[in-house]
């Protein structure tokens, strides 16, 4: 049996370009973000560089970009930043 996928919050400035976005746009954010909680570390790493900051993933496909970081203790995503191109 997998474990549950984590629970998923959008931070409020975050909520603010949600809301904006065109209906396909917001389909495709959620559907990214049901592969992140599926799998976390699915996506890539936000900084490279920085070596504590594995938790702060970006994910992006197509004109459409989100960060969020995984709460490993509460087994959450927050959602940090969208991006949308469009």
């Amino acid at each position: 049996m997998s474990p549950s996928p984590y629970a998923v919050r959008v931070s409020a400035p975050a909520i603010k370009v949600l809301d904006s976005l065109p209906e396909h746009a917001v389909d495709t954010v959620w559907d990214i973000l049901a592969a992140a909680a599926a799998d976390p570390w699915g996506f890539g790493q936000f900084d490279t560089d920085d070596d504590e900051g594995e938790d702060v993933r970006y994910a992006a496909v197509g004109q459409l970009s989100l960060t969020y970081w995984v709460n490993r203790p509460l087994r959450r995503l927050t959602v940090l930043n969208i991006v949308w191109l469009g």
